[in-house]
């Protein structure tokens, strides 16, 4: 299966070029950005070169795209979201706690049933 090069200007920051190589080979962006830069500052002119060498060449993605062959990334979540899910399985644990260690004649009938 042969992957086209495209630019992603929806994600990019600049002309699309990290973002669009990016989901071209799966990674995450911020890693190619970096990479990016620290091969421009290595090869200073021919890393703006070979960018805008990338910008020029690359096709703009078509609009119906951009939903088709994004790689699979998790979904950011934040720590509000995090703490405020935590809270909730503590609090259904805190009661499933007190439901079985609480004096509940009809559950402990039920276990020794099971016995």
């Amino acid at each position: 299966m042969k992957k086209t090069f495209y630019l992603d200007k929806a994600n990019g920051k600049v002309l699309g070029v990290c973002a669009g190589l990016a989901n071209h080979m799966g990674w995450d962006p911020t890693f190619v950005r970096v990479g990016i830069v620290l091969l421009t500052l290595a090869t200073f002119p021919w890393g703006l070169v070979a960018y805008g060498v990338a910008a020029m060449i690359g096709k703009t993605r078509p609009a119906a795209g951009y939903g088709q062959e994004a790689p699979d990334r998790p979904q950011r979540t934040s720590t509000y979201e995090v703490n405020r899910s935590m809270r909730d399985i503590d609090r259904r644990m805190a009661e499933i706690d007190t439901y079985v260690t609480a004096q509940n004649t009809p559950l402990a009938r039920e276990i020794e049933k099971l016995r």
